[in-house]
């Protein structure tokens, strides 16, 4: 399974980005879909998931209101819509991908490669 992370770049605060990551490879069907990010010198945090069996989103508290996640294409899709972007939502952002239940901010074991976003002031 591979999972391809594609949409990232340089924005002007105030500005819009949407990620893309499409899932391929053997039969995949997830439980759940979600973002990373990780800054320089930080831990990498979980940014917004969704669960494909009620389409329930989880986001962190620094992005809600401001991002918006969603999927398709037989659950193997998610974006992420990005506004209102902040300098400090510079990061690589990570897609992840889980098939067990459980929290959706947490113990993903699929990952894509990360995608720059970079928000200037």
């Amino acid at each position: 399974v591979q999972l391809q992370a594609s949409g990232g770049g340089l924005v002007q605060a105030g500005g819009s980005l949407r990620l893309s990551c499409a899932a391929s490879g053997r039969t995949f069907s997830s439980y759940a879909m979600g973002w990373f990010r990780q800054a320089p010198g930080k831990e990498r945090d979980v940014v917004a998931a969704i669960r494909w069996s009620d389409e329930s989103t989880y986001y962190a508290d620094s992005v809600s209101g401001r991002f918006t996640i969603s999927g398709g294409n037989a659950k193997n899709t998610v974006w992420l819509q990005m506004n209102s972007l902040k300098p400090e939502d510079t990061a690589v952002y990570y897609c992840a991908a889980k098939i067990w239940p459980g929290p959706l901010d947490r113990a993903y074991g699929y990952w894509g490669q990360g995608t720059q976003v970079t928000v200037s002031s």
